[in-house]
């Protein structure tokens, strides 16, 4: 009767369980799902994470490769993040070029590292005007059941801070970059943004961290990215309803509390892999 009842009247039956201050699946309204991180889990990759927001699951391998700096930008090297979004991961998505979502999302990410300054371009500089570092950062969705700007931010952090690059110096008699992979150095992160994703309900309720089916059903979202500082990074707000100032501040307080949980599963990550 139930799985009948929310075939036929699916926003009514979420409502019905948003008057009780819980959801479907049992969470209540401010409740993440479970969240797992595994870093370095690509081999050929520079650096790599998965990571797991409920079933939401996404991967992200960073590749570094040697370029000459652009010539307005002498001294900077460059970030190219792509999120992908196959047709595996959901039946919501097609094979073929990138889709709507997916641009959005990679655009999303590239101004996370921008606006969050999580490195510095010039950190990627190995000799001006001559030599520096691309990465190329690809974030790909294995499993796809919403949220997933949270997931691949979380992934591209903790990719990131899984990076090692080797020494790296040019030759000045012969103008040839000279590669010591024996000695390697992590990358510098400056800041380590996380994204917080709300869902908002009938114009007025919000609840955190939703699934495709909510997002499907909400009559809008909003992406909050905060720093280790508590500063805010950026508003991600694709149109739908629109939000006070009262609701905005009580995400960006919730995304501060976030925060701190997602840092904390990162560093002890890294911890636990550490060779001692």
């Amino acid at each position: 009767m139930a799985t009948a009842f929310k075939t036929v009247e699916p926003l009514e039956y979420y409502r019905r369980f948003l008057k009780e201050n819980c959801r479907p699946d049992g969470r209540e309204l401010g409740e993440f799902r479970a969240t797992t991180v595994n870093i370095g889990s690509i081999t050929t990759a520079d650096g790599s994470a998965l990571v797991k927001l409920g079933n939401t699951t996404v991967i992200c391998g960073v590749k570094a490769e040697l370029a000459a700096p652009a010539v307005d930008s002498a001294n900077k090297g460059y970030i190219v993040p792509n999120v992908e979004l196959p047709s595996l991961c959901s039946t919501r998505f097609r094979s073929g070029p990138p889709g709507e979502e997916a641009q959005a999302a990679s655009q999303f990410i590239a101004d996370v590292i921008e606006n969050s300054q999580m490195i510095a371009k010039e950190d990627l500089c190995i000799a001006g005007g001559k030599l520096a570092w691309v990465l190329y950062c690809d974030i790909i969705c294995l499993d796809y059941d919403g949220n997933i700007l949270d997931a691949s931010t979380f992934a591209l952090l903790a990719a990131l801070k899984n990076v090692q690059l080797p020494s790296v110096t040019v030759n000045e008699e012969t103008g040839l970059s000279e590669v010591n992979l024996k000695q390697k150095n992590p990358l510098v992160i400056r800041k380590h943004p996380v994204a917080t994703s709300f869902a908002i309900f009938d114009d007025t309720l919000l609840i955190v961290d939703p699934t495709a089916e909510e997002e499907d059903l909400a009559t809008g979202t909003v992406t909050v990215v905060t720093d280790e500082d508590d500063r805010l990074c950026s508003v991600h707000k694709p149109g739908g309803s629109p939000l006070t100032g009262a609701k905005l501040q009580d995400c960006i307080s919730r995304a501060i509390t976030r925060h701190r949980e997602v840092k904390k599963l990162i560093d002890k990550v890294i911890k636990s892999i550490k060779p001692k």
